[in-house]
């Protein structure tokens, strides 16, 4: 009787210890099943973000890796949520792109804390030295895509020019901004453009390399904050508060497809506007189909399978122990961040049915009039 107790003992520990193991075994195989990349994109309400989350999700699926996909609908607060929730989930690697470049600091360094390496995704995050790699288009290089198109179309002097920016909480508005006033400031100095609607960047239409300070005096003037509605209301303001004379043929630098959409509509419909030039970025559809029915003249084409392609090959080879090939930096104002960029080009009526349609980035059946 003793012997039976004895061998019941034994087996109710090693059940229970068998129990307890399979229960940390389960959750280790938990862990390892958790996601092992967290993406946080900054709005549903701007189709190029749809655009990236579809490509994200194909991507990582054909690369065998877990993903969730959160958006903060230009909410820092929410932003912050997103990134903690993902972190609860034992993500390796978040791959962010931030509504506001400052306010994303927080959420760079929680996930640190947590052990996760941290991919700055098309903008930058600031103010930390927790961001582990920037994946971006070099986006200088853009703003000076949209103004040397601008240039190469102006004839003479005095041509009209209107300056648009992105939302002053972007560290990249600044950065197409700068591009731009690179390639335009010479034609504005020596008298190629007039700028109309912006007395700061008159006040400052002599100097070439402008401060950070300088360039937000104008963004301030000017930012559509990157809302449609916003950058028509403001075109509308500009427009009314000019004469005839600052009218007639039109150059315009708007920011990127969506605000350049809103604007042209803006200018379009002014009767003393008899022509316009109007810059954008992105090739989103709607503004691929505006360049076919000449209502944009350009877009800096992005392509956005590149980009999630080099974002997801610096997660893998974090999440393999590896380091990824990067050979930029960008000075994000704690750290140089090592940067991985990837190639622009511009799209106009001439080359879009080549760039985008024959490449398979977009069908032709989605468009009209090609």
């Amino acid at each position: 009787m003793k012997r039976i107790v004895l061998f019941l003992l034994i087996l109710s520990v090693l059940f229970g210890m068998g129990g307890t193991l399979f229960a940390g075994g389960e959750k280790e195989s938990k862990g390892d099943s958790d996601l092992a990349v967290g993406i946080v994109l900054p709005t549903k309400d701007e189709p190029r973000w749809l655009q990236d989350e579809a490509r994200f999700r194909e991507a990582l699926d054909k690369a065998g890796y877990s993903v969730e996909i959160l958006f903060s609908q230009g909410d820092p607060a929410r932003e912050r949520a997103n990134v903690e929730a993902l972190l609860s989930k034992g993500i390796k690697v978040l791959i962010i792109c931030p509504h506001d470049g400052a306010a994303a600091a927080a959420a760079a360094d929680e996930a640190k804390r947590s052990g996760a390496s941290v991919i700055s995704y098309d903008r930058l995050i600031t103010g930390t030295a927790n961001v582990d790699y920037y994946v971006t288009f070099d986006s200088i290089t853009v703003g000076e895509q949209f103004g040397q198109y601008l240039v190469d179309n102006a004839k003479g002097k005095n041509n009209n020019l209107y300056l648009y920016a992105g939302a002053a909480t972007d560290n990249n508005a600044f950065l197409f901004f700068e591009g731009a006033w690179n390639i335009l400031q010479p034609r504005i100095a020596d008298g190629t453009f007039v700028i109309r609607n912006s007395s700061e960047a008159v006040a400052l239409s002599g100097k070439q390399n402008l401060t950070r300070e300088e360039m937000g005096k104008i963004i301030g003037q000017v930012t559509t904050n990157w809302d449609f509605n916003v950058a028509k209301n403001l075109a509308e303001a500009n427009l009314t508060s000019v004469g005839p004379d600052a009218k007639g043929e039109v150059f315009i630098a708007a920011p990127n497809d969506g605000t350049a959409r809103a604007i042209a509509d803006a200018f379009a419909a002014d009767p003393d506007v008899t022509k316009y030039y109007i810059s954008g970025q992105d090739a989103e559809k709607a503004s691929i189909q505006y360049i076919i029915d000449g209502k944009q003249s350009m877009t800096v084409f992005k392509d956005v399978r590149t980009l999630v392609k080099d974002a997801i090959s610096a997660a893998v080879a974090i999440l393999e122990g590896k380091k990824p090939l990067a050979y930029g930096v960008y000075d994000n104002g704690a750290t140089d961040v090592l940067a991985i960029q990837s190639e622009v080009i511009t799209v106009t009526q001439d080359n879009l049915k080549e760039v985008l349609i024959d490449s398979g980035y977009y069908k032709a059946s989605d468009f009209t009039g090609l």
